[in-house]
């Protein structure tokens, strides 16, 4: 198994650094302040020195990922063109197509695939993470015209040995679909929230499984979500706009007739679809990684909402629905 160096010890990289070394790989991670200090505490390999964490990964060839929000991605790339130019690079960022620019810009010659594991909590920090915290959860791995696929392989591997499905998918297309399934949610919680907390102390006694299950992320560190949503700030406008039409209609067939009744069904389905989706029975499929059309192989099973469940040296073995 390929050496792992993550860089970021938060709730993310810390559940990261913690499942790899329980997989048995060799891992170790960098980490400013607290984070690090809570890793070497714990028994884990950690360090505040990011230099010297990404020289020990060139000399290694070890999978280097990163950790950390977005806003800080580009001052850690330029660790990375000095001390690891050529590394194996991922991330667990949660906008793809920023992170992508930014690599080719600061370190072209990084062997580059994209990483987004879709699990989390509202909490931040070394101490919030589990090792456990990918059991189950999809996992995109990017594939795009430059992806090398025995470097997608490495990410792929690693999402597998914690815990995770891989759900293979072009960088626009993960960044489409998070706007409407991540990012969106996290303004509406935000929004529910304050508008829950405008109707005083009554309307929080009264508060129940709703409105806590609507406003769960809204307990996250809001500087980071800052920083994921307006990273997808683009896509995100054009879902918000598809929102607020919803919702002006919902408005409008209330003032004018009372009834909700088309929003309500509307959304019933959207549940019922997740629900179906969840629940549908899926058919076994291969993709041999060294053939020529291998990459396209891959994001068709994941544009169709299939997921990579395995590999057996070149093969990736996956379900469809």
């Amino acid at each position: 198994m390929r050496s792992v160096c993550v860089i970021g010890l938060g709730l993310i990289g810390g559940s990261l650094l913690r499942a790899a070394s329980t997989s048995g790989r060799t891992a170790w991670g960098a980490a400013p302040g607290d984070d690090a200090s809570g890793a070497l505490a714990d028994g884990f390999s950690a360090s505040s020195d990011l230099d010297e964490a990404l020289r020990r990964a060139a000399s290694e060839d070890a999978l280097v990922v990163l950790a950390m929000p977005l806003p800080e991605v580009d001052g850690v790339l330029a660790r990375v063109a000095e001390l690891a130019p050529e590394c194996r690079l991922s991330d667990v960022v949660s906008v793809k197509e920023p992170v992508a620019r930014s690599v080719r810009r600061a370190v072209p010659g990084a062997r580059y695939v994209g990483g987004h594991p879709m699990a989390g909590t509202s909490s931040s920090g070394w101490a919030a993470g589990s090792a456990s915290l990918f059991d189950g959860a999809a996992w995109v791995t990017t594939v795009d015209e430059r992806t090398e696929l025995e470097v997608w392989r490495d990410v792929a591997s690693l999402a597998l040995d914690a815990g995770a499905h891989v759900v293979p998918v072009s960088t626009a297309e993960h960044d489409d679909a998070v706007a409407r399934i991540s990012h969106l949610p996290h303004v509406f919680a935000a929004v529910l929230a304050a508008v829950g907390a405008d109707g005083g102390p009554l309307a929080m006694a009264l508060a129940a499984g709703s409105f806590g299950d609507g406003t769960r992320v809204a307990g996250s560190n809001p500087e980071l979500v800052r920083a994921m949503c307006e990273g997808n700030g683009t896509r995100l406008l054009s879902v918000v706009d598809d929102a607020l039409g919803r919702l002006g209609a919902a408005r409008g067939s209330l003032a004018s007739t009372g009834s909700l009744a088309a929003t309500l069904k509307a959304g019933h389905h959207g549940r019922q679809s997740l629900d179906a989706a969840r629940a549908e029975p899926r058919n076994g499929v291969r993709v041999d990684l060294r053939a020529p059309d291998a990459s396209d192989g891959l994001a068709a099973i994941g544009a169709r909402g299939g997921r990579i469940t395995a590999l057996d040296g070149d093969i990736a073995l996956g379900e469809l629905p």
